[in-house]
């Protein structure tokens, strides 16, 4: 008996073995991931939500702070938010990466971050007009979006991309006036900046300063025009205020 107890416990030693690095090499997007598990699709994930906007470790442990990550994609992209990535979420998490542009991203030192109350907190090495801009964006990050709102003397109810985006340079003293998104599409310098970059085209305008988008269009899924996910500048002319 002691024998064949011996026996069923090495071939049970043997069958963990075998399976447990199956599922630590499974595909991303091939199982639900929760915290708790290891695995190379867990270091997708994170290497993916990082890439999205929401910087985490990559050490292929499915922690606390992958969790908290997770949590954050599920706020902004309206979705329940319970930390757990099911198939559906990780092709979305995929989708997100794949749209983000690095290039706009800045340094880390130069880079604004996104408090829980959905407004900008500006870096402290940023100039003092730079964190003016971000001053004046938070001020109309949670108005609701009105056509040709942003485009008269005074403050709005609310305001229209390029309304949001002028608002917001005008309170850096970066604009003189409000423009319309095809305005935008010679505004300033040609190209992207080193603390701004605006982008237009006939139909949209928007923005990223020190590393987050500002943007009418990222309200309708956080209350907020700020989102730390990029989109994709396909299609947009990039400008930017000189010297910034």
């Amino acid at each position: 008996m002691a024998r064949t107890i011996r026996l069923a416990l090495a071939v049970g030693a043997l069958l963990a073995l075998t399976v447990a690095p199956a599922a630590h090499a499974a595909p991303y997007g091939s199982r639900t991931l929760k915290q708790g598990m290891k695995g190379s699709d867990v270091k997708t994930l994170q290497r993916y939500l990082t890439r999205a906007g929401h910087r985490t470790t990559r050490d292929g442990h499915f922690g606390r702070g992958t969790t908290r990550s997770v949590k954050r994609f599920e706020r902004e992209e309206d979705l329940r938010v319970n930390g757990v990535v099911t198939r559906p979420d990780a092709r979305r998490i995929k989708r997100a990466a794949a749209s983000a542009t690095p290039e706009d991203t800045a340094p880390s030192a130069e880079r604004a971050r996104l408090g829980r109350n959905g407004l900008a907190v500006a870096p402290t090495s940023a100039p003092e007009r730079v964190k003016q801009v971000i001053a004046a964006a938070n001020r109309i990050a949670k108005k609701p979006y009105v056509y040709g709102g942003g485009h008269g003397d005074g403050e709005s109810r609310g305001y229209d991309c390029s309304g949001s985006v002028s608002y917001a340079l005008k309170g850096g003293r970066m604009l003189g006036r409000s423009l319309d998104s095809t305005g935008f599409m010679s505004y300033g310098r040609r190209g992207r900046g080193k603390w701004i970059t605006t982008r237009a085209n006939s139909g949209h305008a928007y923005m990223i300063v020190a590393g987050l988008r500002f943007d009418t269009s990222a309200r309708k899924r956080t209350g907020t025009r700020w989102s730390r996910r990029m989109r994709s500048p396909r299609g947009y002319t990039a400008r930017h205020p000189r010297g910034f």
